[in-house]
């Protein structure tokens, strides 16, 4: 993907290259050739999912960790601070209660800056070379991943 083994990145060059390689292995373009079809049809699936991985901050962090030979933190790992754990649990009340679009909009929101907050966070932790605090920051980034989850869930029409 053309990309430095860095935590920070470029995403619209990403998607460059991405739509780049896409057009260069789609199947079509091999529909006469069986072998080379399905050669193209494997690389454009490793190219999409590297494309999903390296996409989104969590994916891309734990990504790295694994490059790095860091074990990324478990669920029941319990580094995370009291008061962390207090904010999600008093999120996922919110979200437990019935249907509020007010509320649900404020979630939403709250989730969307905690992300930001977080990204800025491993992408410093990172930078330092710091993988030990990029892990903690990931583990408290799949929480907040899964609380978005929830909401989605929450927010479709039953």
């Amino acid at each position: 993907m053309e990309c430095d083994r860095s935590f920070r990145l470029d995403a619209q060059r990403l998607q460059r290259r991405f739509r780049s390689l896409q057009r260069a292995l789609h199947p079509d373009r091999f529909g006469r050739r069986p072998a080379e079809q399905l050669y193209s049809e494997q690389h454009s699936s490793l190219v999409n999912k590297a494309y999903q991985t390296l996409l989104h901050p969590l994916s891309r962090g734990l990504y790295l960790l694994e490059l790095s030979g860091v074990e990324p933190a478990q669920e029941t790992d319990s580094d995370a601070d009291s008061e962390f754990l207090m904010e999600i649990m008093e999120i996922n009340e919110k979200l437990a209660e019935p249907k509020n679009d007010e509320i649900l909009g404020e979630i939403e929101t709250l989730i969307k800056d905690r992300q930001e907050e977080l990204t800025e966070e491993v992408t410093a932790a990172f930078e330092r070379g710091d993988l030990q605090e990029a892990k903690k920051l990931l583990a408290k980034m799949k929480y907040f991943a899964n609380l978005e989850d929830k909401l989605k869930n929450k927010k479709i029409p039953s």
